[in-house]
């Protein structure tokens, strides 16, 4: 009996490297789809992030992006000493922030769950605005009874001073259209500071 045709061609060595390149070729072309399409997911990272501050700042920030493990990568180093962070698809509102060296250090404290480094004040811009969270506690994910949640427009933030703080209202249900203390009594207190 003779073999068939498919397995007289798959035989033929150049029919095999034919193949080989084809196949080869397919997978380059798929590599390179794909590093596209992450490109243009930092790219659009890189926007949303560029959009929480004023351009003369946020041109010359370091961009992190962190994934859903809560890991960081860098998608462009800065010059400036600030950093700034795309919005949170996970959160229900625009969340791009952007900082200084100090506010990052208060940001990873607060993130995890640590006491803020001592006699550093930092300051933030969020002029996209931000989510919407509990004016109480640092660590609330949805509206619950009691955990104030409030809203917030575009605004700026003083984080590590709360020995500065005196005389701001810190109010568990603030009026936001002003300047507020936000999680007063914790750790994590900051100034709010509405632009709009």
């Amino acid at each position: 009996m003779r073999p068939n045709h498919a397995q007289d061609q798959l035989k033929k060595p150049e029919n095999a490297m034919k193949r080989l390149l084809t196949v080869a070729a397919l997978s380059a072309a798929g590599s390179l789809f794909a590093m596209q399409g992450a490109a243009a997911d930092d790219a659009a990272m890189i926007k949303s992030a560029e959009s929480a501050a004023p351009p003369a700042v946020a041109s010359g920030a370091t961009i992190h992006a962190m994934d859903e493990k809560g890991s960081m990568r860098t998608l462009r180093e800065g010059t400036n000493g600030f950093w700034c962070m795309p919005d949170n698809p996970a959160t229900p509102g625009p969340d791009p922030m952007c900082g200084d060296a100090n506010a990052m250090d208060w940001a990873v404290a607060w993130m995890g769950k640590k006491e803020p480094p001592k006699g550093k004040v930092g300051f933030m811009y969020m002029l996209s605005g931000g989510t919407d969270g509990s004016n109480t506690d640092p660590y609330a994910t949805k509206p619950e009874e009691g955990n104030n949640w409030v809203e917030t427009g575009p605004h700026v933030m003083i984080v590590n001073a709360t020995d500065l703080m005196q005389g701001y209202p810190a109010d568990p249900k603030p009026d936001t259209s002003r300047p507020y203390v936000m999680w007063a009594g914790t750790p994590y207190a900051h100034l709010m500071i509405p632009v709009k």
